[in-house]
């Protein structure tokens, strides 16, 4: 198939340029160099689109190309995330064909406290939360159970998350929840804090659904008394990971029968919030054995050694046979 892969880049750049692998991993781009690579191992013909502010060169160089499909890894426009269902909804009114979520599953997902309120409604178990809006923030949390945790309702990738975002009492999470008002411009998410282990479920495909063994991340060297969540460091800070030997494996032996439950969630969650293609459904697993969506992830990150790609491997999908499903799904 003729494929062009589009990403976002954080300066202005010509539409016509074409990357190689090499130039996206110098771009800080392993993903799209991974995706690349694999899509001329599997024989296809594949042309790339950098796109920051330019809209009209953008479908120019979609209308020159006339591509069967776009391979979409682009997650923002003038170098803001929050336009990413902007560039899905170009190529939906342009009648191209695409891979992952559209701009419906990206809006809903996005706004983190409305897709808890989604799956609140249809009776998926969540912690407790409420939003302190941006123009009217909160000042009490009553009957609010302690601790907390606080996150940007529109952010991704654990932008925002730290250390602070834990929140032992009100104090502590009204005033956290300001500074993400300052810093991020944006509203607040205030949730209770699941204490338990964090697990990673990634699901495949449109109405037949897959789900692939779930992802577990580890905090080998962290104090047993300190709070463990994935944090931006934790996520994305190779040195930081290696300190604290935080890791991301294969999860440990579940309870009897809780392999199955997770399947259905990751199904129903992934059904309601719109997603499709692929995308991962981030849980929490308390010592109790009760299990809490945390986070829904239409289009998660696609580079071969991150969960999406080892857990296919994990059910024993490669990575060029995924790369070649997802674009099936997407045809489909």
């Amino acid at each position: 198939m003729k494929i062009l892969v589009l990403f976002d880049v954080a300066h202005p750049a010509d539409p016509n340029e074409t990357f190689s692998a090499e130039a996206l991993k110098e771009e800080d781009k392993p993903t799209e160099a991974d995706v690349l690579e694999a899509l001329r191992r599997l024989g296809h013909e594949v042309e790339t689109l950098a796109v920051f502010d330019d809209v009209i060169g953008t479908v120019e160089k979609l209308k020159a190309f006339a591509p069967d499909i776009v391979f979409n890894l682009s997650e923002s426009f003038y170098h803001d995330r929050a336009h990413e269902p902007n560039i899905t909804a170009l190529l939906d009114l342009l009648k191209v064909k695409y891979t992952g979520s559209g701009s419906d599953a990206l809006l809903l997902c996005k706004d983190k406290a409305l897709a808890k309120k989604v799956l609140a409604y249809h009776h998926v178990k969540l912690p407790h939360f409420v939003v302190s809006h941006r123009a009217h923030p909160l000042r009490r949390l009553r009957r609010f159970t302690y601790p907390a945790f606080v996150k940007p309702v529109c952010e991704d990738a654990s932008d925002g998350i730290c250390r602070a975002s834990f929140a032992k009492d009100e104090k502590e999470a009204i005033e956290r929840a300001r500074f993400i008002h300052q810093k991020f411009n944006c509203d607040a998410l205030i949730e209770e804090y699941i204490e338990g282990r964090e697990l990673y479920l990634s699901v495949l495909g449109n109405h037949r659904l897959t789900v692939f063994p779930p992802r577990e991340i580890f905090f080998g060297q962290v104090p047993e008394d300190v709070p463990k969540f994935a944090t931006f460091h934790a996520k994305w800070n190779d040195s930081y990971r290696e300190k604290w030997g935080i890791t991301n494996g294969p999860a440990k032996p579940l309870p009897e029968g809780l392999q199955d439950d997770l399947t259905e969630l990751a199904r129903k969650v992934y059904r309601l919030l719109k997603i499709r293609g692929f995308g991962r459904i981030d849980v929490r697993l308390t010592p109790k054995e009760e299990v809490y969506v945390i986070e829904a992830n239409p289009n998660p990150c696609l580079a071969h050694d991150e969960d999406f790609a080892q857990s296919a491997c994990m059910a024993g999908m490669n990575y060029d046979s995924l790369v070649q499903e997802i674009l099936n799904t997407a045809v489909a």
